[in-house]
């Protein structure tokens, strides 16, 4: 079921003892069959208009319609096929380009589907793990009929027993198999390369250099082979790889990757470990009493949630703060900040239906997410578990609870001055940004009045750039100009980085072409900057940034 509250409490904001009663139901939907958790929600501006939508992995019967679901209000707004089951999602800005609006990568198996438009984008694969060199010579002697089934399998299990590289998938499938089966198998499988692949855990985001909430952001994702790696946001490439000494399964991430960060990881040793950078291991470790079953990083602080029914503080540095002791267990956790407002705090979804208030649904929560949902700067998201479950097929049908704080009329008029007076503060703030870096497509200078646009034409490697400029002046001619490119000389090549533009007369177009050549095969573009200079002159007039396709011909050729 899908079901929308509202409180009709008047308090503002909740302290952490305060528990909401009133609530009107606002939305009812009995079939919403939404099956997901709290690492697989996410909350993000995807279509760059202010409005934040909520993305769901949406894990289906756990067999089969596993999707990604994007909803808009209180409506489905749309939905892609999953191939796999889910095990994270983030929304991140994968560039600077205009516009800007993120991407959304969903973990899933040894996998990462990136996703920009809400179309398919890019597949990242895990890098494939070490094979046991033992391993390899016995289906090697398989594949030659030098050994037989129940020797092979003899031989696997000692191996398994004792060798520090663990057997591959396929290993282990075939020492479950009797002496029948053991046969057909060897035979369909012999022929084929031995390839151990791990899984990913756990997925979240870096910054990449910037601490700017509309900053690019690098993925950060744990593996069921106790790694943690650090993704390049735009090649995919891997900037970093730490090991851990269990398989994480929740993670906290924090600072910039070019500066300094922190990853808090919970294991399921149930320690937590700290990992910070230029350090391949952690350098910190927090032993808990119990495993943890919740994490959340509050400035320099970090909030565990074990299964023994208690919450716990610590510092980064490990040192334990204080433990609070909660009527039920916790089922999950997440964080509510306003920087709106100043303020923080930790949610904690406990068994007996209680979030910080108290929910209307008496069943407990799956899922909690709090941020800005709509135009709406604090919303509390929850799914919970119905009454009804298929253990089957592991399907849940479940509500989805959307908590407004409803305020009386004076503080809605506040909150809606203080909105408008944002936004013109954003709109001149924009502004005066592009004029400062000439980034408008028209000249702001009385003596040089310029209109410039600009084409790319061809599937590369090789492009054609033509630039398409005019004199807007009423009848006063432009000369003494000059374009010059910026641009990756490790990505793109061209023949003429720097000419003179002739005189321009007014009302007519000038097209100037060159060509730009790309030097790079692993499907990857950048920017190329365009100045227009004046003689004696130090800022530009005009600064274009042309987003570059992604070279075709390479893989045409």
């Amino acid at each position: 079921g899908l079901n929308v509250y509202y409180s009709t409490q008047d308090s503002g904001i909740p302290d952490s003892n305060r528990i909401f009663h009133g609530w009107l139901d606002a939305h009812y939907d009995p079939v919403a069959n939404l099956y997901t958790f709290t690492s697989c929600v996410a909350l993000a501006d995807l279509h760059g208009d202010g409005e934040n939508k909520l993305v769901v992995g949406d894990l289906g019967t756990g067999l089969c319609n596993m999707k990604l679901k994007v909803y808009r209000g209180t409506g489905l707004l749309s939905e892609n096929t999953l191939l796999d089951l889910p095990t994270g999602l983030v929304s991140f800005l994968m560039e600077q380009h205009e516009p800007r609006t993120p991407a959304v990568a969903v973990a899933s198996g040894p996998f990462i589907y990136v996703y920009k438009n809400l179309r398919p984008y890019f597949k990242f694969t895990l890098p494939p793990l070490e094979v046991n060199p033992l391993e390899q010579d016995l289906w090697s002697q398989a594949k030659e009929d030098m050994i037989d089934p129940m020797s092979l399998k003899e031989m696997l299990e000692s191996i398994r027993d004792k060798a520090d590289i663990p057997l591959s998938a396929r290993s282990l499938r075939f020492l479950m198999l009797d002496l029948q089966e053991m046969v057909t198998f060897v035979n369909l499988h012999k022929e084929q390369p031995i390839r151990r692949q791990t899984v990913i855990t756990c997925i979240n985001t870096l910054k990449k250099n910037m601490a700017d909430e509309d900053a690019v952001s690098c993925l950060v994702i744990g593996t069921e082979s106790k790694d943690v790696y650090v993704l390049d946001p735009e090649a995919f490439t891997i900037l970093s790889k730490m090991t851990l000494p269990s398989v994480p399964t929740l993670m906290d991430v924090t600072g910039q990757f070019d500066v300094e960060f922190r990853i808090t990881v919970a294991c399921r040793d149930g320690n937590i470990y700290i990992l910070r950078r230029d350090s391949p291991k952690p350098k910190y470790c927090i032993e808990l009493s119990s495993h943890p079953v919740g994490l959340v990083r509050i400035g320099k602080n970090v909030v565990v949630g074990c299964a023994q029914e208690t919450l716990h503080g610590y510092t980064q540095k490990g040192k334990k703060l204080w433990t609070t002791y909660l009527p039920a267990p916790v089922t999950t956790m997440g964080l509510m900040d306003l920087p709106c407002r100043g303020f923080q705090a930790v949610l904690v979804a406990l068994s007996n239906c209680e979030v910080i208030i108290k929910t209307p649904v008496r069943d407990h929560t799956l899922i909690i997410c709090f941020g800005r949902y709509g135009r709406e700067d604090g919303t509390l998201i929850m799914t919970t578990k119905g009454n009804r479950i298929l253990y089957a097929f592991i399907h849940f049908i479940g509500y989805v609870l959307l908590i407004c704080v409803l305020y009386c009329c004076v503080a809605m008029h506040r909150a809606f001055q203080m909105d408008l007076s944002r936004l013109r503060l954003a709109a001149a703030r924009a502004y005066v940004k592009a004029l400062e870096s000439s980034l408008t497509p028209m000249s702001a200078s009385l003596s040089e009045p310029l209109k410039m646009n600009a084409v790319v034409q061809g599937l590369g490697p090789s492009f054609k750039l033509t630039l398409n400029i005019q004199n807007t002046a009423a009848s006063r001619p432009v000369m003494n100009l000059a374009i010059c490119f910026l641009y990756d000389e490790k990505l793109y090549s061209m023949r003429t980085a720097f000419f003179k533009i002739p005189l321009l007369v007014p009302g007519l177009n000038y097209p100037i072409d060159t060509f730009v050549e790309c030097l790079s095969d692993k499907g990857i573009s950048d920017i190329i900057k365009v100045f227009v200079l004046r003689e004696g002159k130090s800022a530009p007039l005009l600064t274009a940034h042309i987003n570059m396709p992604v070279s075709e011909g390479l893989a045409l050729n």
